[in-house]
């Protein structure tokens, strides 16, 4: 008997080829479930491999999607449905399964070449996975697509693309999801190809009503509105964010933004959401290299623009000599990092953290920067808009470190009002100014103003060179030291601009969870579970990372423990030893390409408050 089954929460996997569509049938599902009023949060898991050959495990590309009627912060651990397209998706993802998981399995792939490419030494792969007691779905998807689509006019190619359509289908019944916001989206994207739209939407229909005939799926599932504050929500990812923040800074400075990069995973979807924005004014230059995209933005930066660069990890290699040019020139200029997994190469398409003493130390010389990191996807827009308000007000380059993870990570996000955000009040001199010298500062903030060239009177030199107050190049060993001690107080000085440390669960206790970049949904998560397990645990999650918060060692010091939980092996904790030497500090770290589960962090916890001190 059919059963409809209130959940409060689901995870969803969707893995198959790469050339699978699982990428587009996860955001599908995930903006039909914002729109239906459900949290989300998603986490796309690409192949390293641009294109592996087909079925083969070095090809499978995932695509996790959580979505529920309270607040989620997380993609989730383990799924409840997993969706694989072929056998090696099977194998790959098998382990994240939950005891009570359904697995939808396209039946036609799990043939012997199927079988044989994925590595399996049976022709039983259920039973070899060991995962017999799940929930099995074996739908005949590619021979159901192509019985659907049979006179359709198209090709068997493009009939064969649209079998994902199939298996969103069947989760679409699986999970009560309304189709009208898929067929929405067939209907703008192929406008101009109607007999796509058809095709689309018949195998899409087809999916649902397949699922509704079977009896392999004996219960359906209703995930309820989630109670989230009111106003307008989009689903948007963190390079989209990061992108809208900078547009954002730029309408409240009245500055023209130019965004100079060069392409490189995961940080393009940056540059690609700025160049599609010359309706708002903002200027974007793809460079031949990782070094012309950053003296682009220095020379943009020069000549009066908000000026941004993006990239990843062995970029920010490339573009550390520039850095320290916009370091001793002063201009002001956003570094986007999007980490990923390194060294060199790595795996270019997996989340890590591990650029962080490369961002706080990686140049030559006395070459400090400020440097920030968003936590969230949605996050990102407000890291962004305020990387680029100090920039501008206090005249010097910025890092703001975001990861894979949150870059193409997605959650619904409430459109803000301009009018709630502060004004950026960039330091520009005006012409004429008697006054005027190139390195004389506010003393304040520590800040040279903004001379843009052209302006009557205020004619100056910039470059690599060290120059005295006046903009002449000076070797004078004693000018020398007083600028470099100068540029370092104006880092430091930034400590009184932005906010004290929130510390989230308990202000004091047995355990400080610390954390920071996009670990903070997992330890947030985490956080709760180890409340209700009645442990006394905070969480202090840091976005300003050099400067620290003011009041970092008075926190420190109201918990007996320290945990430092980060995708490296051990950067943030190393850089803390060194600030606040006086505190221990324990670590959780995992380098393996891939965020935190919570159990992890759960259990690394539990473990360190079972150790006497």
């Amino acid at each position: 008997m059919h059963k409809l089954i209130d959940m409060p929460d689901v995870v969803i996997r969707f893995s198959g080829d790469s050339g699978d569509g699982m990428q587009l049938t996860g955001t599908l599902f995930a903006d039909a479930s914002a729109l239906m009023g459900n949290d989300v949060s998603t986490f796309p898991d690409f192949p390293a491999e641009i294109r592996a050959p087909q079925g083969l495990l070095a090809g499978v590309s995932g695509f996790q999607v959580h979505i529920g009627s309270h607040p989620i912060n997380t993609p989730g651990d383990y799924c409840d449905v997993l969706v694989a397209m072929n056998p090696s998706a099977l194998k790959m993802n098998a382990h994240w399964l939950k005891p009570t998981a359904t697995v939808i399995m396209d039946a036609d792939t799990f043939d012997e070449k199927g079988l044989k490419l994925a590595a399996f030494k049976t022709d039983n792969p259920i039973k070899e996975l060991g995962i017999e007691d799940r929930t099995i779905v074996f739908a005949p998807i590619t021979t159901l697509t192509k019985e659907g689509l049979k006179d359709s006019g198209l090709d068997t190619k493009s009939i064969l693309k649209s079998k994902n359509m199939f298996a969103l289908g069947i989760c679409y019944f699986l999970f009560n999801r309304s189709l009208e916001y898929t067929e929405a989206y067939f209907e703008k994207k192929f406008h101009k190809h109607p007999e796509l739209i058809v095709s689309n939407k018949k195998v899409l229909r087809d999916g649902y009503n397949y699922a509704s005939n079977i009896h392999a799926i004996q219960n359906t599932y209703v995930i309820q509105k989630a109670d989230l504050p009111k106003g307008v929500y989009r689903n948007i990812n963190g390079n989209q964010a990061t992108a809208w923040g900078f547009i954002a800074a730029s309408e409240k400075s009245g500055r023209p933004l130019f965004c100079g990069s060069y392409p490189i995973t995961p940080a393009t979807g940056i540059l690609e959401e700025l160049a599609a924005r010359k309706d708002l004014g903002v200027k974007t230059l793809q460079c031949e290299d990782e070094i012309a995209g950053i003296c682009t933005a220095i020379g943009a930066a020069y000549a009066g623009n908000f000026a941004v660069t993006t990239t990843s990890g062995p970029g920010l290699s490339l573009k550390s000599e520039a850095m320290g040019l916009a370091v001793i020139t002063e201009l002001p200029l956003v570094i986007v990092d999007v980490q990923r997994s390194g060294p060199s190469t790595g795996i270019p398409t997996k989340t890590e953290q591990t650029d962080l003493l490369q961002a706080l130390y990686g140049r030559n010389g006395e070459c400090p920067m400020m440097v920030m990191a968003a936590r969230s996807p949605a996050h990102c827009f407000d890291a962004a808009f305020m990387a680029g308000k100090f920039a501008m007000e206090h005249m010097m380059p910025i890092l703001l470190m975001t990861e894979g993870f949150l870059g193409n990570g997605s959650e619904p996000w409430k459109i803000p009002s301009m009018k709630d955000y502060p004004e950026i009040k960039p330091p520009i001199v005006p012409a004429n100014d008697t006054d005027y010298l190139p390195f004389v500062r506010d003393p304040e903030r520590m800040a040279r103003r903004w001379a843009l060239p052209g302006t009557p009177g205020i004619e100056h030199r910039v470059g690599g060179l060290e120059k005295n107050n006046d903009g002449k190049v000076s070797s004078d060993p004693h000018v020398h030291e007083r600028m470099v001690r100068e540029r370092a107080e104006k880092v430091a000085h930034i400590v009184n601009y932005i906010p004290d440390q929130e510390v989230l669960g308990e202000k004091e206790g047995d355990i400080l969870i610390v954390g920071w970049g996009g670990t903070f949904g997992h330890l947030y998560t985490a956080l709760g579970e180890l409340q209700k397990q009645g442990k006394k645990v905070g969480l202090a999650h840091f976005d300003y990372i050099n400067p620290l918060p003011k009041n970092t060692a008075e926190i420190f010091s109201k918990f007996k423990k320290i945990i430092v939980c980060e995708l490296n092996s051990g950067q943030f904790a190393n850089y803390l030893r060194i600030q606040h030497q006086r505190f221990t500090y324990h670590q959780c770290n995992k380098v393996q390409g891939q965020p935190f589960t919570i159990e992890e962090i759960v259990k690394a916890v539990t473990n360190q408050l079972r150790v006497e001190n």
